[in-house]
């Protein structure tokens, strides 16, 4: 049981965990798979205060290299669902589960919106982790839409248990076709279904019958992350202590709304961290 579990890799979720090594809480941080990042690819940042003239590779190196003098560790684990226990959380990051006292939300803005019928057919087709799901789809046809290379391990380990696997990468690669997988490169527009299961899904270059879709997303959609959220022009609601809806859960970044900024990221990274510890602490007043 971890006092806290950081969700996000980036500049909010590298100050919380900063400042929650500072206050002696443990943690785990589960920074997710992303290679290249918005942060990493800027040419030169100019309004960080004390820094300028510095690239967003540069400026992320010495992030990350502040976490390691501070012995912090970024696992490569992303969060695909999180159950509110009660007094506690518990986190599916597909193959390893986690729990945790309190939580600090930092994934950043999702780029792309839910295609339609995504939402609909959530939980009776529509996945975020193949290896977590897979199974339920033996000797079935599925198709995993992916925004980066790791739905390429995905559909290797479903091809060896499904029928048949498409694969639509909506991203650069050399990615090729193997026994059970067909890559597609067309761009996904809706889940199709019935009542109560997925039955195709349509892309610009037709309709692929399927009975499972999984999307492997650089950002996790926030609104199915965690149920009970609250949203506010699709950011997580959250208050000037980065509280979220939830108590114990905590909001930070550009998951929090704009401006979209670093520094912005930084201090509100720090603020959900001060506030969980005063959350954590005042709950073992209690007892």
């Amino acid at each position: 049981m971890f006092d806290s579990a950081i969700i996000g890799g980036g500049p909010a979720a590298m100050s919380a965990a900063l400042n929650l090594k500072i206050r002696n809480k443990s943690f785990i941080m589960l920074a997710g798979n992303e290679k290249v990042t918005g942060l990493s690819k800027a040419p030169s940042i100019d309004n960080y205060l004390g820094i300028n003239s510095i690239s967003g590779a540069e400026l992320l190196l010495s992030f990350e290299k502040h976490l390691r003098d501070m012995e912090i560790e970024k696992k490569n684990e992303m969060a695909y669902n999180i159950l509110n226990m009660g007094d506690y959380f518990a986190i599916n990051a597909g193959s390893n589960f986690y729990d945790a006292k309190t939580l600090i939300i930092a994934t950043g803005k999702a780029k792309n919106s839910l295609i339609e019928g995504e939402e609909r057919y959530l939980g009776m087709g529509v996945g975020y982790c193949a290896t977590c799901d897979g199974p339920l789809y033996k000797n079935k046809a599925v198709a995993i839409v992916s925004e980066n290379e790791e739905g390429e391990e995905e559909a290797r380990f479903l091809s060896e248990i499904c029928s048949k696997v498409y694969y639509l990468p909506l991203y650069k690669t050399s990615f090729e076709e193997i026994n059970g997988i067909e890559v597609i490169k067309a761009k996904p527009i809706s889940v199709i279904g019935n009542e109560n299961r997925v039955t195709s899904l349509s892309t610009s270059k037709g309709n692929i019958d399927v009975d499972a879709v999984f999307f492997i997303r650089n950002v996790l959609p926030v609104n199915q992350l965690l149920e009970g959220l609250e949203l506010e022009d699709g950011s997580i609601k959250v208050d000037r202590l980065m509280a979220t809806s939830i108590p114990g859960v905590y909001a930070c970044g550009d998951c929090a709304g704009k401006p979209f900024q670093i520094s912005k990221a930084v201090g509100e990274g720090s603020t959900a961290a001060l506030s969980a510890v005063k959350y954590l602490d005042s709950s073992v007043e209690v007892k």
